[in-house]
């Protein structure tokens, strides 16, 4: 019998550049092995200061909007307190406060209860640190 709760974690190499990483083919992956079936939640938690989860579409232009949006409201540039690293770091650590380091995804019959457009994706603007570790905790 499958256990109530059971984790991994992926890590992602999110480049050199600002990036919206899909990670919904990850995470059906990480279900279809750990939730046999079963209704239960998806947890995803990136445990670091400078990059959250979002849950959007991809692929028409969102994740672009996205990075877009979150250029103008933190812009990369000297105003921040924060200032070790590159010229406007410390906006990427205002981030998770705009988008959350986690997310909560129900899931029925062993599979993410997403809308049809929606996608599970790491945001990382912190050109500093490509490399990131993603927990997923499936509880059934």
């Amino acid at each position: 019998m499958p256990t109530a709760f059971t984790t991994r974690v992926l890590n992602v190499t999110s480049g050199s550049r600002e990036a919206v990483v899909d990670l919904t083919r990850d995470c059906e992956a990480f279900l279809k092995e750990t939730a046999d079936g079963r209704d239960g939640l998806l947890n995803l938690f990136v445990p670091h200061a400078t990059a959250g989860v979002a849950i959007i579409e991809t692929g028409a232009g969102s994740d672009e909007d996205l990075l877009a949006a979150l250029h103008t409201l933190l812009p990369a540039d000297d105003r921040w307190q924060h200032r070790h690293g590159s010229p406007g770091h410390g906006r990427d650590h205002v981030l998770p406060a705009f988008v959350p380091p986690h997310a909560t995804i129900p899931v029925l019959g062993g599979r993410m209860a997403l809308g049809t457009w929606q996608s599970v994706c790491l945001v990382d603007t912190n050109k500093d640190n490509p490399d990131r570790r993603v927990r997923l905790s499936f509880l059934a």
